[in-house]
């Protein structure tokens, strides 16, 4: 089974993502289990500080090392073979392949979701991957911990039910988009499915497919 832990402030925004459709059946079926961690438990005094100002001034307030190195040291003890990942907009972009290799993985992992302005540099001493969604900014790493997340359960064998589901997905290949696809009627508005889709003809559709597949963008 593989451990999905994640550090956050806010670990109810993962309860609507993480107890429906796929993810909820991953856990079901006791293929990944999920386990957050809440950043302030490990809060200092009593009134469980989580943050401060920086260094030689600035606007906002940084997550503090103290309650991050606990939080982390957390759920180090609960998967000690767990790597940790920060959600960051200087990390590597998330990839699909990139996804497919972790999913393959019997590695656990320990998503880290900053907020406010950031977080004390020294944290990085304890992180493995450090990785961006896009060249955006959010107001935490939450979301992007929870698309992350699913990118890699869906792809771990058994979640999706369909052995080819996967495969023939976008980005599958590393470079191409998924081919159009129709469903009944036949005509809808005026719109019709192209009769290749209809003639039975295996190596035709194939053909279809492939050509009419669009290749992704530059990176």
């Amino acid at each position: 089974m593989k451990k999905i832990q994640v550090v956050t402030l806010f670990p109810e925004m993962f309860d609507g993502v993480l107890n429906n459709s796929m993810m909820w059946k991953a856990q079901d079926r006791q293929i990944v289990e999920f386990r957050m961690v809440n950043l302030r438990d490990f809060g200092l005094g009593p009134r469980k500080q989580v943050d401060d100002t920086p260094y030689g001034g600035g606007d906002g307030m940084l997550l503090m090392p103290e309650p991050l190195f606990a939080a982390i040291g957390d759920a180090k003890n609960y998967d000690p073979s767990a790597k940790v990942v920060l959600m960051t907009p200087r990390g590597d972009r998330w990839k699909q392949a990139t996804a497919q290799a972790w999913a393959d993985s019997d590695n656990g992992y320990i998503f880290v979701c900053g907020r406010y302005e950031g977080y004390d540099e020294r944290i990085l001493s304890l992180v493995d991957s450090q990785i961006s969604v896009g060249d955006y900014i959010l107001t935490g790493g939450e979301l992007p911990a929870m698309t992350i997340i699913d990118s890699i359960v869906r792809l771990i064998p058994g979640v999706l039910g369909g052995e080819n589901s996967a495969a023939i997905e976008s980005f599958s290949d590393g470079e191409t988009l998924e081919f159009p696809q129709y469903t009944r009627p036949e005509v809808f508005n005026g719109m019709e499915v192209p009769k290749v889709l209809l003639s039975g003809n295996h190596a035709e559709i194939a053909k279809w497919r492939a050509e009419n597949s669009l290749k992704s963008g530059p990176n």
